[in-house]
């Protein structure tokens, strides 16, 4: 269940010219007031997310400023004694910093773009953008909680509709997999990766987290990996924060598999673990789509391989859009090797040396003792046109290597 104070805190936060008024722009007697510098040493940054963790406040909200009246869209999620508050960094050229003021206050009145709402429904969550849907975060229904549709920049499914309905000219092979989904075959010896009797499930417990604001929204939900005859194996948090930018749709997927049960061996297996399955006119097989990663493999080469992103584009309704996929460097076996098929398998797997390179000795398997965690972060973009177009290398390099932020 969510607080009240979790409630306040990560509501939209939409500033206006009322509180402008009421504030001056600035803190009043007893306020927390920051002065937080956002410097770029390495790099530009087009839009970046960053984070800065504070002292949590008594009341208010944070109220984020570039200047006098120049207020800058911004939300805080609740830690507990501590507040990590979020915002936007847009155009910040190499060796360039900007400066902002925040401070907390009490808003009576707020509008403002409508941001990313998190509205939960029967069986699922519903995310929008600026009113438009993004995805569905379904929980129940299926052996596994899963996203349908993924909705592009263009305002047009990206994944496959089969199995969860089924449209004309898509392939009905492979029904596990659901447009986008994370799971593993071979923990414990038990399949997660494919659905039927003899398979795992992973069972929605609850929601830790459902907010919503003007920079993100976020899903974080707790679930049990259980064998056939119920009994559970291990569990995973997952969570899902969506941003709201200008270039396109922008997510983070974090997930991290809990030991709770005893130790958990993964093993060598190709079949995992970030999966997508990209609209059949995005395939390279039977569409006009292609294949891309950080080293410059394409198409069929890219099976196999290990690369720091990889990305999956071609025409929707007529228009390039891709789905890229980032590995973070924290990751076990950074970069990752790539599950990535011209069918229109896409995914994400450390663990299937076996597969990937003909390793025969097991390396590729992982046991996760009893007690411990394992976790696993990525960031999505789903851009318009081709891989140089959208720029995804530097993208990719925004999230690896992001803004520094101080506070002064």
């Amino acid at each position: 269940m969510l607080t009240g104070k979790q409630a306040l805190i990560g509501r939209v936060l939409g500033l206006t010219l009322i509180l402008a008024a009421m504030s001056g722009g600035q803190a009043a007697k007893g306020e927390p007031l920051y002065t937080i510098v956002v410097s770029a040493p390495r790099r530009d940054y087009r839009e970046v997310p960053v984070s800065l963790v504070l002292p949590a406040p008594q009341t208010g909200v944070p109220v984020l400023q570039r200047g006098p009246k120049q207020f800058v869209l911004c939300q805080a999620e609740n830690l507990g004694e501590r507040v990590k508050v979020w915002w936007l960094v847009r155009d910040l050229k190499r060796g360039e910093a900007q400066t902002f003021q925040l401070t907390f206050k009490e808003v009576v009145a707020s509008s403002g773009p409508p941001g990313v709402e998190v509205k939960r429904g029967e069986g699922m969550v519903e995310v929008t953008i600026d009113g438009q849907l993004f995805t569905r975060y379904v929980f129940t229904g299926a052996p596994k909680p899963y996203c349908y549709p993924l909705i592009g920049p263009t305002g047009k499914p990206m994944t496959r509709g089969f199995p969860m309905e089924r449209v004309e000219g898509e392939s009905q092979d492979h029904p596990h997999h659901r447009s986008f989904w994370f799971t593993q075959d071979e923990v414990n010896g038990v399949n997660f990766w494919g659905e039927g009797p003899r398979n795992g499930q992973q069972v929605h417990r609850e929601f830790e987290a459902l907010e919503g604001g003007p920079v993100f929204g976020l899903i974080r939900a707790r679930n049990d990996w259980v064998k056939p005859n119920g009994t559970k194996v291990c569990e995973d948090v997952r969570e899902l924060r969506v941003y709201r930018v200008a270039t396109g749709r922008l997510f983070d997927f974090e997930a991290t598999i809990r030991a709770t049960e005893g130790p958990i061996t993964i093993g060598d297996t190709k079949e995992g673990l970030l999966g997508f399955r990209v609209a059949a006119t995005m395939r390279v097989d039977r569409g006009r789509g292609h294949i891309l990663n950080a080293r410059g493999q394409r198409d069929r080469e890219a099976w196999g391989k290990r690369a720091e992103w990889c990305d999956y584009f071609g025409p929707v309704d007529g228009k390039v859009v891709g789905i890229a996929v980032f590995d973070h460097p924290g990751n076990l076996r950074h970069p990752t090797y790539w599950h990535v098929r011209t069918y229109g398998l896409f995914a994400a797997n450390p663990f299937g040396l076996r597969h990937f390179i003909g390793d025969q000795t097991g390396a590729g398997k992982y046991t996760l003792p009893a007690g411990e965690a394992l976790t696993f972060r990525y960031r999505i973009f789903l851009h318009r046109g081709d891989p140089q177009q959208a720029r995804v290398a530097e993208v990719y390099g925004e999230y690896t290597d992001p803004p520094r932020v101080e506070v002064r």
